[in-house]
């Protein structure tokens, strides 16, 4: 498989990933302080980051970066709550 190929097709894995959890969000299906909310927001900004630096789009890269950032810091500061904000429909 060459480079690229691989390159976009993690670029589109990190793009449906920060979509189907904004998505989760606004349903209410997860919390956004949920650890596993934030997990998906991070792996998907790598992803998002590896393709948009591969192609030199460095404002995106910077956005990732930061985004990266918000979701590592928020999992550390929740994570004591990460079992009961984890469940679904936990909007209460």
């Amino acid at each position: 498989m060459q480079p690229q190929l691989i390159i976009d097709l993690i670029g589109w894995l990190g793009a449906i990933s920060l979509l189907l959890a904004y998505g989760a969000v606004s349903r209410g299906i997860v919390q956004g302080t949920s650890f596993r909310y934030q997990l998906v927001n991070a792996v998907g900004s790598v992803c998002l980051l590896l393709n948009s630096g591969y192609y030199h789009a460095f404002p995106s890269s910077f956005v990732n970066v930061v985004w990266i950032g918000i979701a590592v810091v928020t999992m550390i500061k929740y994570r004591g709550q990460s079992k009961s904000s984890d469940q679904d429909g936990a909007m209460n």
